[in-house]
């Protein structure tokens, strides 16, 4: 094989794994909310991902989550509703789950 050949089959190779990946679909980003901090809502946190799991969605494969812990101030929720991800779960009771409602 030729040099030219070899470049231009390198080239060629690069430029479709490129186009490949930008054909796959982006992966949903699921919203979580939480009106306390992480360390309290672990075992809901479990929960949640084990439910995931159950019904096929590995987090970081397959489906992204973003997490936003009030630590009891509420105001820190709206920006991951400003995002606009694919769903949220709001935990914690009224105030994460008004919040998840009020710009939806």
């Amino acid at each position: 094989m030729k040099r030219r050949e070899f470049i231009t089959l390198l080239g060629g190779a690069a430029a479709w794994s490129v186009e490949a990946r930008a054909h796959q679909p982006a992966m949903p980003v699921v919203g979580f909310l939480g009106s306390g901090s992480p360390d309290a809502y672990a075992p809901y946190v479990a929960g949640f991902r084990r439910g995931l799991s159950d019904t096929g969605f590995a987090e970081g494969h397959n489906v992204s989550v973003e997490y936003r812990w009030a630590h009891g101030h509420y105001d820190r929720l709206a920006a991951l509703v400003e995002r606009r991800v694919a769903i949220i779960v709001a935990s914690g009771g009224p105030p994460p789950a008004v919040t998840a409602k009020a710009d939806r």
